[in-house]
């Protein structure tokens, strides 16, 4: 009897790490329009700060508003280029507590259990994805908050089943 790739669930263990939520967020923010534009926004002002910074401090005034608004804009260029990362760093002690994850992957969604959970997705609650270098990503189309959930390829039991889980995701979600 010959199974469809739909039909055989795809079972991966893993830890989520850090490096694996930065690598979503920044995949996210690259492909989602509401990122995109974040990003720009938040680029774009410490560019003007930084100039308004430099355009004040020509000036006979005072040398420590300038500075101050000049440093205001290193410090949104500085959250534009690590922000995933400072925020992955935010959720390390929830990372570590959820411990091993188990995700299965079939037909109908995904089901994730963790050390205290266990939760059910259907393909319409995330029904967007992405492939990083090390991930698959699952992502809600909410405007105000996206849900995503990781799976990290290392916790496929191979290369064949890596294939499997994108033949799946793309049976059953749009690519970004």
């Amino acid at each position: 009897m010959d199974m469809s790739v739909e039909q055989v669930p795809v079972r991966l263990a893993y830890r989520i790490t850090t490096a694996d939520v930065a690598q979503a967020l920044r995949a996210r923010d690259a492909r989602v329009p509401a990122g995109r534009r974040k990003r720009m926004l938040t680029a774009g002002f410490a560019v003007l700060l930084l100039t308004l910074g430099g355009v004040a401090a020509l000036g006979d005034g005072p040398v420590g508003k300038p500075l101050l608004i000049a440093g205001c804009g290193v410090l949104l260029l500085a959250l534009t280029l690590f922000g995933p990362q400072l925020t992955a760093r935010a959720f390390a002690g929830l990372l570590a507590k959820a411990g091993e994850t188990t995700a299965v992957v079939d037909a109908t969604g995904l089901q994730v259990s963790t050390t205290d959970t266990q939760t059910r997705i259907n393909w319409a609650a995330q029904p967007m994805y992405m492939e990083t270098a090390d991930t698959f990503v699952t992502l809600s189309v909410a405007k105000r908050a996206v849900a995503m959930t990781i799976l990290p390829k290392r916790g496929a039991q191979g290369p064949a089943e890596v294939e499997r889980l994108r033949a799946l995701l793309d049976a059953n979600l749009n690519r970004l």
